[in-house]
């Protein structure tokens, strides 16, 4: 059998998320297929030479040992190891740069400036939303006032309008193929998750930023809210390392995922006995 590196942080604590506990599961999985290592992301390197491909997965933000992981990133480029994620998306690998791209590419996404100067572009609603660009999990995020807002000014980051929103919802992306979607009904709880049935026009919606990010193969978490007039606007586009909410799922639909996960890996690691097709 081959080998995979699992990069996963097991001790990370995040509100309302149980990351050890989904990896410890999907690990499980893999071991009949793979032989498996699980190494920290603040370590990955040291096991970079004993491991034929690789999987990123719940690692946590990465906003706390930058240096490292551009120094894992070099280090699996220059070694040529086959990743899962590929770590070559466009979206929240990247930062947050992309929603003011996407913007200004008219795709429907939360409106989203730089600049005080530019709020009035909100109509001037009374709160907003300010995030750091290189932000992950609501780190660095805040509510302020329009008032408080003018007085601090913030210099490179991002503001929003706060929206009233119905809900958030996230479509789960493998390989550009659906796998299924979750969503938020109580919005103040936005982690106490259900299975949500999406629509044909959902999925539109969803594919339009799949299609954009064109990253070669992994998982992709696209974020929404659903606003009173039924439309959709992307929050967020996470393609470095979506938590799954696998717990959550049917046993049928989950038992899917992980067959297709499984399928995918075998694809970027020889001589594996890859099924002919993945799981409808």
């Amino acid at each position: 059998m081959k080998t995979l590196l699992y990069i996963t942080d097991l001790y990370y604590v995040a509100k309302g998320r149980n990351y050890y506990g989904e990896d410890l599961f999907i690990t499980s999985r893999l071991k009949p297929h793979f032989n498996i290592l699980i190494a920290h992301p603040q370590q990955a390197i040291a096991f970079l030479d004993n491991a034929d491909f690789l999987v990123f997965r719940n690692t946590g933000s990465v906003i706390g040992y930058e240096k490292y992981f551009q120094d894992f990133l070099e280090a699996v480029k220059q070694k040529n190891i086959p990743t899962f994620n590929s770590f070559d998306g466009k979206a929240d690998i990247r930062g947050k740069q992309y929603l003011l791209d996407l913007q200004g590419l008219d795709y429907p996404v939360i409106p989203t400036v730089e600049d005080v100067a530019e709020i009035h572009q909100f109509g001037f609603p009374e709160k907003y939303i300010v995030k750091i660009k290189n932000g992950a999990d609501s780190i660095g995020m805040e509510l302020l006032t329009k008032e408080k807002l003018l007085n601090s000014r913030p210099v490179g980051k991002l503001i929003q309008p706060f929206i009233d929103f119905e809900y958030e919802v996230s479509f789960y992306y493998l390989n550009d193929r659906f796998q299924y979607a979750m969503y938020a009904p109580n919005k103040e709880k936005r982690w106490e998750l259900a299975e949500y049935h999406a629509s044909p026009e959902d999925l539109e919606f969803a594919e339009k930023f799949i299609n954009w990010n064109q990253m070669e193969r992994g998982v992709t978490r696209v974020d929404a809210c659903r606003l009173r007039d039924k439309s959709l606007l992307l929050v967020e586009l996470e393609d470095l390392n979506p938590f799954l909410s696998l717990e959550l799922l049917p046993e049928e639909k989950k038992n899917r995922f992980i067959d297709n996960l499984i399928t995918a890996l075998k694809e970027i690691a020889p001589n594996t006995n890859v099924p002919s097709d993945y799981l409808a």
